[in-house]
């Protein structure tokens, strides 16, 4: 086939045209860096900028924090620190929360969002949520993007000690949780408080959980009512139940690995009413699932590009949690 000139130029134009189809092809299966997220929220949360490009105030004590967090014009608080604290601080609107390396943040408590918009929380260490304060509460809010955070507790105590690690409730709205690790912990991420609240969820309560760490979280990953989710890229390690649709919630579960996990996917436990899932693309690792309604949530209304079930595992664990900026 190279004998003839002709011949030849057609043979190099198949050859790059197929480098390119190659290369492209390639594109879709590399593992999004740990980064990968960094600039914009990807998924529901989309649009997102909390304080934006507001000069950064750096604050070292739960006072300073308080009041730096408080009112609704951009702003930018950095966390330098672990800070103890009891209960919850509220964080007003157009807020960015950013911690400061990779140890820095707060125990004993956490942070509220609640009736707020466009707020973003990243690169915070926050542990050990005493009930009844949950790590974070997104509470009647929109616009949030919850990243590159480390949450974390012990199973040392009864299952109500602490409260939720990240919980979303009262019709919040286009929510991001990507690049965290949630670890040692009974009650995960809580989304839709109540079955009794239909009339204020439904139609609310987008979430989108990507390239997230749960190890050794036992269930609530995540336990979605009334909402949509997109699960996709995420890496569990040791639940008893995972993913949970319930009270007709429809879930897309993409892309995700199960490890030493009993059930990774149920719509038909605890609430009177069935949720929807469908499952593409994950490799359970021997946990079942409890599928009772196939949903028909199967491509979500934002572009995005999900890693291979085989790449997650490397994804996730180096570049999930705080210090991964």
């Amino acid at each position: 086939m190279r004998i003839r000139p002709p011949r030849k130029r057609a043979r190099l134009a198949l050859l790059a045209a197929g480098a390119a189809t190659l290369a492209a092809t390639t594109a879709l299966v590399v593992p999004q860096t740990a980064g990968a997220a960094e600039t914009a929220p990807v998924g529901y949360g989309a649009g997102t900028t909390g304080g934006g490009a507001a000069s950064a105030v750096t604050v070292t004590t739960l006072a300073a924090f308080k009041t730096a967090v408080t009112g609704d014009t951009a702003k930018v608080v950095k966390v330098s620190g672990l800070i103890s604290l009891s209960g919850q601080v509220d964080i007003g609107s157009n807020t960015t929360v950013l911690g400061v390396g990779s140890a820095s943040g707060f125990t004993g408590g956490g942070l509220r969002l609640k009736k707020v918009t466009n707020v973003v929380v990243r690169n915070l260490n926050i542990s050990k949520p005493v009930a009844p304060a949950d790590g974070i509460t997104v509470q009647a809010s929109t616009k949030v993007w919850i990243d590159h955070n480390s949450f974390s507790s012990d199973r040392d105590h009864g299952k109500d000690y602490y409260d939720g690690l990240l919980d979303v409730t009262h019709a919040s709205d286009y929510v991001t949780v990507s690049w965290n690790t949630f670890k040692n912990h009974y009650k995960g991420s809580l989304v839709g408080h109540s079955d009794n609240n239909a009339s204020e969820d439904t139609g609310h309560l987008r979430v989108t959980y990507h390239h997230n760490w749960f190890d050794n979280v036992n269930s609530r990953i995540p336990s979605l009512r009334f909402g949509t989710g997109h699960f996709y890229d995420n890496y569990v390690v040791g639940a008893d139940t995972a993913v949970h649709s319930r009270m007709g919630a429809q879930m897309l579960v993409e892309n995700n690995v199960f490890r030493s996990t009993a059930v990774a996917v149920t719509t038909n436990r605890d609430s009177d009413v069935d949720g929807y899932a469908n499952l593409t693309g994950n490799d359970l690792g021997g946990a079942t699932t409890e599928i009772s309604q196939v949903g028909t949530f199967t491509k979500p209304p934002y572009s995005y590009t999900a890693e291979p079930a085989s790449t997650v595992v490397a994804s996730v664990t180096s570049g999930a949690g705080t210090g991964k900026l």
